[in-house]
């Protein structure tokens, strides 16, 4: 009997393969914990800074603020806003890149340790029922809007 097919060499293989699956585990539940935590970054800092821009709209005047420096400090705090959304979203995207993997990989050892099949690979064509996908869709129609009535609305009452 060689050393590789021992019952020592298959045991401890058994249980190799099982704490790797139990890591993959938990790395699964953190990537789809830590979607929830930068949604929760993002709606936070968008609405401090969103804030600071009515309080910068409402108040540029009392504060002896000159128009233009006015409008220049909102779209600032809009483009800070827009930057906080691309990272928030780049950190959701790449959320989602790294659960693939670790579901390929856990798909990986169930097919070699149960059997072939037991569990279905991931679909990207399934993304419609992922959460990531309606919290991207969030931050850009959050995003789309932020800008449309600050163009329509608060910009040009800056004079």
């Amino acid at each position: 009997m060689s050393e590789e097919t021992s019952p020592e060499a298959s045991a401890a293989r058994r249980e190799f393969a099982l704490e790797r699956y139990r890591y993959i585990l938990q790395q699964i539940h953190t990537v789809n914990e830590n979607a929830h935590r930068f949604l929760a970054i993002y709606q936070t800092l968008a609405t401090t800074l969103v804030g600071a821009t009515l309080a910068l709209f409402v108040g540029y005047q009392k504060w002896n603020i000159a128009p233009e420096t006015a409008r220049d400090g909102v779209v600032g705090l809009l483009t800070l806003t827009t930057v906080v959304a691309a990272f928030t979203a780049t950190l959701i995207a790449v959320g989602v890149i790294t659960w693939l993997d670790y579901r390929n990989e856990e798909c990986d050892i169930t097919d070699e340790m149960v059997t072939p099949g037991f569990r279905k690979r991931p679909q990207s064509n399934n993304f419609l029922r992922w959460y990531e996908t309606y919290v991207l869709l969030f931050i850009l129609i959050s995003i789309i809007t932020m800008w449309t009535l600050a163009g329509f609305f608060i910009l040009p009452a800056m004079k």
